[in-house]
């Protein structure tokens, strides 16, 4: 019993172990870019909230990219794919399932670029970086797409409901932010058009506690 258990690890361990932590990196990338969606759009307005949803996004973003380096760490001691370091590194040169492979590749590197520009935005500029930062829906896609692609877990019925949940979700924010963005600015901006002389002085806005709830998704 033991033998057989100590040979399924030595074979299918290293297997277990990048499928476990790509599962993991794909769920903290779905909450992750849910709240910076929910914040961008000001779906959720509580004294206090904003902080602390920044907070959740920040860490479950750089949960997400310790899971993806485990991911593509393990999966090279994988004995039957066997992609070595450049079948991990470089998009499109694995062997497997190629392009939904590389596309995972290209989703990790994006998610480490946008993750780690959090703490160089003050260098970039906030407004660089809050305009960059609204490519995390990207990831989220990329990650989708080659979870279903390469994915052994893809025809799963728990994976498949986890998909049909979020998916929804991240699409309606995505949208209802976007919509947000065009309406209120753009009726706002034809009516001080139309009566420059009634709309009167404009008052200063106040700004936002952080910087990063802007922009955050």
């Amino acid at each position: 019993m033991s033998g057989g258990i100590s040979t399924t690890l030595q074979s299918h361990g290293w297997w277990l172990a990048s499928r476990a932590s790509g599962l993991v990196a794909f769920a903290l990338i779905t909450i992750s870019v849910g709240i910076g969606l929910a914040m961008a759009g000001k779906v959720m307005r509580r004294p206090g909230l904003s902080r602390k949803l920044v907070s959740v996004h920040e860490h479950t973003a750089l949960a997400a990219l310790v899971a993806i380096a485990v991911h593509g760490i393990t999966l090279l001691g994988d004995p039957w794919l066997n992609p070595g370091v450049a079948g991990v590194t470089v998009p499109f040169a694995m062997g497997y399932r190629t392009i939904f492979t590389g596309l995972g590749i290209l989703a990790g590197y994006l998610a480490a670029l946008l993750g780690l520009s959090f703490y160089v935005r003050k260098r970039i500029g906030a407004r660089l970086w809050r305009k960059a930062h609204r490519a995390t829906v990207v990831v989220y896609v990329l990650g989708l797409v080659h979870a279903l692609g390469a994915g052994t877990d893809a025809t799963a019925v728990w994976f498949r409901w986890w998909v049909i949940l979020t998916a929804p979700v991240i699409g309606g924010l995505f949208v209802y932010r976007l919509l947000g963005r065009r309406g209120p600015r753009a009726v706002g901006g034809r009516v001080r058009e139309a009566l420059p002389h009634a709309a009167g002085p404009r008052r200063a806005r106040p700004r936002p506690i952080p910087d990063v709830v802007e922009e955050a998704g």
